[in-house]
């Protein structure tokens, strides 16, 4: 991916470096980044959320479904109201089974999906249950109309709008899209790759664009350990509680940090054993770039 290596390239950093989800070759907008430890998080990214805009050509269908592809089939969109635009959409809120596109990372028998198309060779693919929370029709200038879409992960964009396109008889394909949040990663906490690069020509410079790794998981509940029981989660050891009577749900996980408040962990209660038990233990004071808009 073009924008994780700039990231390197300006950053200088070797150690592992991790990232939120690839995006389509057309989209632009918002990409976690996490280096070293802080990777270990990067399931807490991925798995939340995530806020598209795209603007919709209707009328044509293309081969990748956007509008790099060629043209298969012209039809007309005269006549569509928005009435008809958001009765279409209805079908795709929810929990919808969607076929990826062929002009995806998807594997098939091993195989990228994207690679058998360039070949010209077209399979089956099967469709997958995917969440989409809501799709908001915010502009609509025929034939082009503007989506805002709050969905879950592995949610192809191109495709909900080849078919709203099928769905209204008229084909349809995405002109431009824009990632505006992954997880909890919104596009107004996140840098441009053009100021990472300026902030890496100064000494350190771009050290200020960092996040705690912890606010990765900023939304969860804290506890805090001495210096005994810090011993034993640094060595990914239960840590027994002396206060029997601690809030915590089924599952539910917190942040353990030491009395200097430094993150020691991701941990979760264990109310058999009345302990804390550690899910991923951090040996240093990592730290998490913000989220870079990829050009």
């Amino acid at each position: 991916m073009e924008a994780l290596r700039r990231v390197k390239r300006f950053t200088g950093q070797r150690q592992k470096v991790g990232h939120g989800g690839t995006m389509d070759p057309l989209a632009r907008g918002v990409l976690p980044v996490c280096f070293g430890q802080a990777t270990r998080l990067m399931e807490y990214v991925v798995g939340g959320s995530k806020r598209y805009v795209m603007d919709v050509r209707l009328g044509q269908s293309t081969s990748t479904y956007d509008s790099e592809g060629e043209i298969t089939a012209t039809r007309s969109a005269s006549g569509i109201s928005r009435a008809d635009i958001e009765s279409s959409l209805e079908p795709f809120i929810g929990n919808v089974d969607q076929v990826p596109p062929m002009y995806s990372a998807v594997k098939v028998d091993g195989q990228r999906l994207y690679k058998l198309a360039r070949a010209g060779i077209e399979v089956e693919r099967q469709a997958r249950s995917v969440e989409i929370h809501s799709i908001r029709l915010t502009r609509l200038e025929l034939p082009e109309l503007t989506l805002d879409v709050d969905c879950g992960r592995g949610v192809y964009m191109r495709t909900l709008a080849h078919d709203l396109g099928e769905a209204l008889g008229c084909g349809a394909h995405v002109t431009d899209l824009e990632r505006r949040r992954c997880g909890g990663f919104p596009s107004e906490n996140s840098v441009t790759l053009e100021d990472l690069e300026k902030a890496s020509q100064q000494p350190n410079g771009w050290q200020h664009l960092l996040h705690p790794v912890d606010w990765v998981v900023r939304d969860y509940k804290t506890v805090t350990v001495g210096p005994a029981a810090e011993r034993f989660l640094r060595n990914g050891q239960p840590v027994s509680l002396g206060n029997p009577n601690i809030q915590a749900g089924y599952m539910e996980q917190f942040r353990a940090y030491n009395s200097a408040g430094q993150f020691l962990a991701l941990v979760r209660f264990d109310r058999a054993g009345n302990s804390w038990r550690p899910l991923k233990v951090f040996h240093a004071d990592v730290r998490s770039p913000l989220a870079p808009v990829s050009a």
